[in-house]
């Protein structure tokens, strides 16, 4: 398992660049700085001849900005962190396929959940495991918009209009959205509707039994009902993510 990661700071201002590069230092010895970049044109070239494992970017910057830069690349086989004093830019970072999106200035706590992240995703590419951890669903709220990494929801319950998501960290958010929208959203390989109030995470299936109702355990001991209705199709689900593995 790697615990290292590459890394290229882009931001068109030095004291962007200077000030994250220390901090990285100071606090990810997990990060190696190979380069820092003032511009898109720059960081091109970083980029193909040292090969990062991640970019950390700045949106905005003179003539070309941050999407333009990532538009440069027909395949990109680096990851990237946006880096922005800007929220509104949130939402489209994530259709741009961002890892994460760190706001200035920097919070050492976000960063280092972030270097986490990351380090996740490149074991993961490392031992060819399927992952699902870049898959985002963008929850708008009333001060912003809040992102759910697919692959850290254990399940969903519905309340009414609205829907409690049990995380695997243990936290749970209550969102105003309907579980059929979820339903809708979620990758069908993965998630399944067991009964009207309840949508869970393959994944983290630990047990199921019959013989005081059907119920299914999930792995942070929540126990779930199964609807008899959904009985036989939630068991030959199971059987077909076994054969997957």
């Amino acid at each position: 398992m790697s615990n290292k990661l590459s890394a290229i700071l882009v931001d068109d201002e030095l004291h962007g660049r200077e000030n994250l590069k220390k901090i990285i230092e100071t606090y990810c010895p997990e990060i190696g700085i190979l380069g820092l970049a003032e511009s898109v044109v720059k960081a091109r070239k970083l980029v193909n001849d040292h090969n990062p494992d991640v970019v950390f970017l700045d949106i905005n910057m003179p003539v070309l900005d941050g999407f333009d830069f990532l538009e440069e690349f027909d395949e990109r086989n680096f990851m990237v962190v946006f880096v922005s004093a800007h929220e509104e830019f949130g939402i489209n970072a994530v259709k741009a396929g961002a890892v994460d999106y760190l706001l200035k200035p920097i919070n050492i706590k976000e960063l280092k959940q972030t270097v986490k992240k990351l380090l996740s995703i490149k074991n993961k590419a490392i031992h060819h495991e399927p992952s699902h951890e870049t898959d985002k669903l963008v929850i708008p709220e009333s001060h912003g918009f809040n992102v759910l990494i697919t692959d850290e929801i254990v399940r969903m319950e519905a309340d009414g209009s609205y829907t409690t998501v049990f995380l695997i960290d243990g936290k749970k958010k209550v969102i105003s959205r309907t579980l059929k929208d979820f339903e809708d959203s979620l990758p069908k390989e993965l998630f399944f509707r067991i009964h009207k109030s309840h949508l869970i995470n393959l994944k983290y299936i630990k047990d199921y039994s019959n013989l005081s109702g059907n119920l299914v355990t999930m792995t942070d001991g929540s126990r779930v009902e199964l609807s008899r209705r959904k009985a036989p199709d939630f068991i030959q689900k199971i059987k077909s993510l076994l054969k997957s593995i």
